[in-house]
């Protein structure tokens, strides 16, 4: 393995590399005009919603061998989307080949990694919907942030000498592992956060609650001043923000969107979440997919011409509000609660708590599985079920056993199941993770 140091500039290099392809292009032009939207009245964003719907449409139907058949239907004479036909027509899905876009892997939260491949265009609009999102809070490329995600960053090694990140040099980001966080290395991760003295703070709120809980239980102080965090990829629960809120002294703003491309959700200063409805269309329906106050979404996105998402059923619910005013002026409809993305997780003899975010990562660059549940019943045992697809084959099961094994560590056992079905629960959702240790 590379030293640290080599790691840490080729990290810098390659996300200023990453920074100039989605900063570039329509990007600074596309942050001026979501910067515009923000003081829009319904009426205008209803039209431009509509406007940009019927687009949308024409270039899907247009451009998709997928949904040739659906010219001049309205949205909801469109067929649902299945996360299984992401994973098994592609091909026929999406717009561009591989080589005229830029590929994505989902986590899979769900149960279900996918690859979809955007324009430059999506990815310039998708950075300019959340950066504006974040300049209202304070941030802006360049300022001291702190990243928990689900990177494969440090070995336990490093993190016994001290070391539990990688550093960006050139953007000011400190990227921390999230595999390794426990009792154990508190203070090396304590002491690696006050050192940095982040502004901002991104990433998995189980992580940084985590470290949270255990810095308050000792009663330390956190010495710096961290403005905002910004929560990704699982679902913030009102113990997460009560703790990280208390123990560093700043606001939490959630955001929904996804991987493969959802419209946006976004959290305002006043604590509610709206829906941008110039990012797309949200359909709430219950199980018969008629439409409803609280069910699960159906979404529509614009910000997916590379592989067009159009009444896509992501497994995700929400519970929209009464409430049509909110005091922070914005006249964009509230959502009252986001359910769906779980804060399940594994418990690893070696590293500990290993959230939800990790193990749906586990599945990025996997072909071939429609889903996935992983049950754990002891500490040294997990067993993994796996509702294949064409795609999947042994060296597939072996890229995917190695990054769980990397999650887990070397001294548990892994239960290997191919099966036709994996039942939800009794409230209908599907758990990716059980953990079902006494």
């Amino acid at each position: 393995m590379l030293p640290g140091w080599v790691q840490s500039l080729i990290i810098s290099i390659y996300n200023t590399y990453q920074y100039k392809v989605r900063h570039g292009g329509q990007y600074k032009q596309l942050r001026a005009v979501y910067k515009s939207f923000d003081k829009l009245d319904k009426p205008e964003w209803s039209k431009l919603q509509q406007d940009k719907l019927e687009k949308f449409l024409l270039f899907a139907t247009s451009n998709s061998a997928w949904y040739a058949g659906c010219k001049n239907k309205l949205l909801s004479e469109f067929p649902i989307l299945e996360k299984e036909d992401l994973i098994n027509y592609l091909d026929k899905i999406q717009t561009i080949t591989d080589s005229k876009g830029l590929v994505s892997y989902t986590g899979g939260t769900t149960g279900a990694s996918m690859k979809v491949v955007y324009t430059k265009k999506d990815i310039q609009e998708r950075y300019a919907i959340l950066d504006n999102f974040r300049s209202l809070h304070g941030y802006e490329l360049g300022k001291r942030t702190a990243w928990f995600s689900g990177k494969d960053l440090v070995t336990q090694k490093d993190v016994d000498s001290g070391i539990c990140f990688r550093d960006d040099w050139i953007n000011k980001i400190r990227f921390f592992s999230t595999f390794h966080i426990n009792e154990k290395n508190f203070v090396t991760y304590w002491n690696a956060l006050c050192d940095f003295k982040p502004e901002f703070i991104v990433g998995f709120p189980s992580s940084v609650f985590l470290i949270c809980k255990m810095a308050k239980e000792r009663g330390a102080t956190y010495p710096g001043l961290v403005k905002v965090f910004f929560p990704t990829a699982e679902t913030v629960l009102a113990e997460h923000r009560a703790v990280i809120e208390e123990v560093l002294g700043c606001n939490l703003r959630d955001q929904y969107a996804s991987s493969e491309g959802a419209p946006f959700i976004l959290e305002c200063k006043e604590s509610n979440k709206h829906i941008h409805p110039l990012t797309g269309i949200f359909e709430v329906v219950d199980d018969d997919f008629n439409p409803c106050i609280r069910g699960q979404l159906l979404v529509t996105s614009f910000t997916t011409h590379g592989t067009p998402l159009i009444r896509y059923k992501i497994g995700d619910s929400v519970a929209l509000s009464s409430r049509q005013h909110c005091s922070c002026g914005s006249t964009f409809p509230i959502v009252d609660s986001i359910d769906g993305r779980s804060n399940d997780f594994l418990v690893s003899p070696e590293y500990g708590q290993v959230n939800l975010g990790n193990i749906s990562n586990s599945t990025k660059g996997v072909d071939g599985i429609i889903c996935f549940q992983i049950v754990q019943r002891t500490l040294d045992e997990i067993e993994i079920f796996v509702v294949p697809g064409p795609k999947f084959n042994s060296f597939q099961k072996e890229k995917f056993i190695s990054a769980l094994r990397a999650r887990m560590g070397a001294e548990v056992r892994f239960v290997f199941n191919l099966v036709k079905s994996i039942p939800t629960e009794k409230s209908g959702k599907f758990r990716i993770v059980k953990n079902l240790i006494d």
